[in-house]
């Protein structure tokens, strides 16, 4: 499947569905359905649009994972990482802050600094320097 390129970031034409592994030297900005079936290893930021799924592990510098989105393996972060509404994940570690939205549900999930529970998680272990539960998400 191509990947177009612009700068340093990378991106994906919409429903894209990738074979194997997949690493991007930069920036990565995934459309909504796209389907990687490998592992994931971005130098940069990714941007997981909704409804994509990765079938192995992630691997990123800073990322925003959007809604309803499936990550079968562990999604290991450098700095900080928005996981939003309803998505499924493994496992979460990350350098920084973890934002873990709406409906969320994880193993467990590790942070070197905050984990922020916006609303109703399903979740295994939080381990961080601090956990703070914000609100119902609305």
């Amino acid at each position: 499947m191509k990947i177009y390129r612009q700068g340093d970031s990378f991106i994906a034409p919409r429903g894209s569905y990738f074979d194997g592994n997949v690493r991007v030297p930069g920036n990565f900005i995934v459309p909504p359905e796209t389907h990687i079936w490998g592992r994931l290893d971005v130098n940069g930021t990714l941007e997981l649009g909704p409804m994509s799924t990765v079938g192995g592990d992630v691997t990123c510098e800073r990322a925003v994972i959007g809604n309803k989105v499936r990550i079968k393996g562990t999604l290991d972060v450098i700095e900080d990482v928005v996981i939003c509404d309803d998505v499924k994940v493994a496992t979460v570690r990350a350098g920084g802050d973890i934002t873990l939205r709406p409906g969320v549900k994880v193993g467990e999930v590790s942070s070197d600094e905050t984990i922020y529970v916006v609303g109703k998680i399903q979740s295994g272990r939080l381990t961080g320097r601090n956990v703070k539960v914000l609100g119902n998400g609305h």
